[in-house]
């Protein structure tokens, strides 16, 4: 009796999960065993040359599904106008110092003439979409194709959804004037080392990009001064690619002064 309810309940969890892609949800057992992501980087061993029937998920053809994201992307984005981007954690809670703070960042780069972008997420994301749009501004959400992912948080109002990071980071770099980094992991750390990276190499204009919460990014700045530079990897100047500060007022005031 206690397997056949186990069971049950593990039943009704798996439907509870849902896996989005694109404009589809899917649940159960329809939920696929790979990523678009995973899908594009796999080698097929198996594909034979004459298989036309698996002609069109090999690369050349998938091509054209990147190439259509892009264009969407480019199109919802094109009357856009000036726009900070917020990153940030999705696990940063609502009763958190850092969630205040970034409602407060997006209310004041709103009342600054400028839109707010995220990655459309909960934590971090969603509090700067909320004072975006609690300030009756364009509150902009990118979000990403991930397994149980919910979507959109509620307050954005001009949304997309991407299956492809390097896509969804291009739309970022594009229509951001400037760029607040909150306290994150490893997705909001890929996103400001790309950020900082085009920066530094002259492949982007000159973009502020501002790290909120001096404690949090003491360990990694003091990594990037005494073990990075003094070994001659970035030059002397690149730390100056960023600016750090506690005052989230200061933070947009750097950001929108592009």
């Amino acid at each position: 009796m206690n397997f056949l309810i186990a069971k049950k309940s593990h039943d009704v969890e798996q439907m509870d999960k849902a896996y989005y892609r694109g404009a589809s949800v899917l649940k159960g057992p329809m939920i696929p065993s790979e990523s678009s992501t995973e899908t594009l980087l796999k080698h097929d061993s198996n594909f034979q040359a004459n298989d036309e029937s698996c002609l069109r998920c090999e690369d050349p053809w998938r091509v054209l599904r990147i190439q259509a994201e892009f264009v969407d992307g480019f199109d919802a984005l094109s009357k856009l106008g000036s726009a900070v981007s917020v990153f940030g954690s999705a696990r940063i809670k609502e009763d958190e110092p850092e969630y205040n703070a970034a409602r407060i960042m997006g209310e004041e780069i709103v009342k600054r003439g400028f839109a707010v972008i995220t990655g459309g997420g909960p934590g971090i994301m969603e509090a700067a979409n909320r004072g975006a749009n609690e300030a009756g501004g364009t509150s902009v959400g990118l979000g990403i194709e991930l397994p149980h992912e919910q979507g959109l948080n509620k307050w954005v109002n001009l949304g997309m959804q991407f299956r492809y990071f390097f896509v969804r980071k291009t739309m970022f770099m594009k229509y951001s004037s400037g760029i607040i980094v909150c306290p994150g992991g490893f997705g909001t750390m890929d996103e400001m080392f790309e950020a900082l990276t085009l920066v530094q190499t002259h492949k982007v204009a000159s973009v502020p990009v501002v790290l909120f919460g001096s404690s949090y990014w003491k360990g990694l700045t003091d990594w990037l001064q005494n073990s990075v530079m003094q070994r001659g990897l970035i030059s002397s100047i690149d730390p100056n690619l960023f600016a750090i500060t506690d005052d989230p007022l200061q933070a947009v005031r750097i950001a929108c002064r592009a």
